[in-house]
């Protein structure tokens, strides 16, 4: 029923830049080696979401993302509404154990933006991946964004769940910063087209850019 309330207003196509993880699979990065990369300036090649919302929002938090709102009272304005470059900070639910932050890019209106953030969806069976850009659609019943459908690349589509957010953790209004990413990162590069419309792409993803059906299982919840 939520989903055939929601029309997507058009907007222009995101590039989105997605490195490949120095371990597929890898559920972490040792601390000294994301260390050695934060001294040269760069992202290691497997990103985890606070570490990328940190450097493009510049709210400077630490600590698992569910910790995130939280640690912001009192150093922080927080709301309910979305701002270019706040962060988003997700509850834990579902496999998203630890909850998650996303740094928003763009209000297009009252119920979509668009926002930056890592190791959300698997790319080619991989996740630690940045996605630049992509939509998430406020879903919940008082227009509020305590609830988020958030755009999940192997479906080219919104993933289904509804993911509950505790709210927005404001910057100041610092500009936007992208991060560089680790040469050894070997990024490569995918266009993902938010949907205008509720029709189906035309053309579905190939298996090359799909990830296992055991991998998808795994996440078929996002």
């Amino acid at each position: 029923m939520m989903k055939k309330a929601l029309s997507y207003s058009p907007f222009a196509l995101a590039l989105i830049t997605l490195p490949a993880p120095a371990l597929a699979g890898a559920a972490s990065v040792p601390g000294q080696q994301y260390a050695a990369h934060y001294k040269a300036g760069e992202l290691p090649a497997y990103i985890r979401s606070m570490d990328y919302a940190r450097q493009t929002s510049g709210v400077d938090i630490y600590g698992d993302p569910m910790t995130w709102w939280s640690k912001a009272a009192y150093r922080y304005e927080r709301g309910h509404t979305p701002r270019i470059g706040a962060v988003m900070a997700f509850k834990p639910h579902g496999n998203l154990r630890l909850g998650h932050v996303a740094t928003v890019s763009r209000v297009i209106d009252k119920r979509h933006i668009l926002i930056r953030h890592a190791n959300w969806s698997p790319i080619n069976g991989r996740r630690g991946q940045i996605e630049r850009d992509v939509l998430a659609v406020d879903v919940s019943k008082h227009n509020d964004w305590s609830a988020v459908r958030v755009w999940y690349a192997p479906n080219n589509d919104l993933g289904a769940t509804a993911w509950p957010v505790y709210g927005f953790i404001y910057n100041g209004g610092k500009p936007l910063s992208e991060p560089k990413i680790a040469e050894k990162a070997m990024p490569a590069t995918q266009i993902a087209r938010a949907p205008a419309r509720r029709n189906p792409p035309a053309t579905a993803p190939t298996s090359q850019q799909m990830p296992s059906n055991a991998f998808q299982t795994a996440f078929r919840d996002f």
